[in-house]
């Protein structure tokens, strides 16, 4: 395969991965702004509620991995939560499901669980800390989501979180270090890690509880 040719995948691969960042965000923010309708907030508290939940944790990321925030350094982020607020304030409430927050939380944990592993490779992190900001990367908005809306958070539910996250940013790391292409090794881990996700969601599944 010539030069040109591996630059051209590198340069896709680099694209793919960033309009995973963008999606991540998306659905995140969906999340955050449904919370708000849930409670019958107001139009400011609709766009907050998008806001940080869908930049919160690729912001804690790259202040841990030594990066410029990515939404100070780019309007679409931001604008893409706002739009996000905006819609779901004018979408009637009937449109979105019962357990829509909870399907859209997932979305976004297994895309920013990705990204964030990937970030974190592509600035040098070792292969045990890179997927662990993944994990990080996808439960932190759905964190300050539930600290700002009062309510319980997420990460304590009855059903798997944090380890559909892990194997997610597990998956991209293990099949990165193996040669998979980013796109590939990217659509995998995701595809899983919502699957995962998804189960826990429908059955109500977690790991066993601590007993004395």
């Amino acid at each position: 395969m010539s030069p040109a040719t591996l630059a051209s995948i590198h340069a896709l691969s680099a694209s793919t991965l960033s309009d995973l960042d963008m999606a991540g965000t998306a659905v995140f923010a969906i999340s955050g702004a449904l919370v708000a309708a849930r409670a019958r907030q107001n139009m400011v508290t609709f766009a907050f509620f998008a806001a940080m939940t869908g930049v919160g944790g690729g912001t804690l990321r790259d202040l841990l991995i030594g990066a410029p925030v990515f939404w100070m350094h780019a309007t679409a982020p931001i604008a893409v939560c706002l739009g996000i607020a905006l819609l779901v304030w004018f979408t009637p409430h009937r449109v979105w499901h019962e357990r829509a927050i909870d399907w859209f939380d997932g979305l976004g944990l297994a895309s920013y669980a990705v990204y964030g592993a990937a970030k974190a490779t592509a600035y040098g992190i070792p292969w045990l800390p890179a997927a662990i900001m993944g994990v990080v990367t996808a439960c932190m908005g759905g964190i300050i989501r539930d600290v700002l809306a009062g309510l319980p958070s997420i990460v304590i539910r009855p059903e798997l979180y944090v380890t559909a996250a892990a194997l997610a940013a597990g998956l991209y790391v293990g099949l990165d270090a193996v040669g998979l292409p980013p796109i590939a090794a990217g659509a995998i881990a995701v595809v899983l890690g919502f699957c995962l996700r998804g189960y826990a969601i429908l059955g109500k599944v977690d790991l066993p509880a601590y007993r004395r």
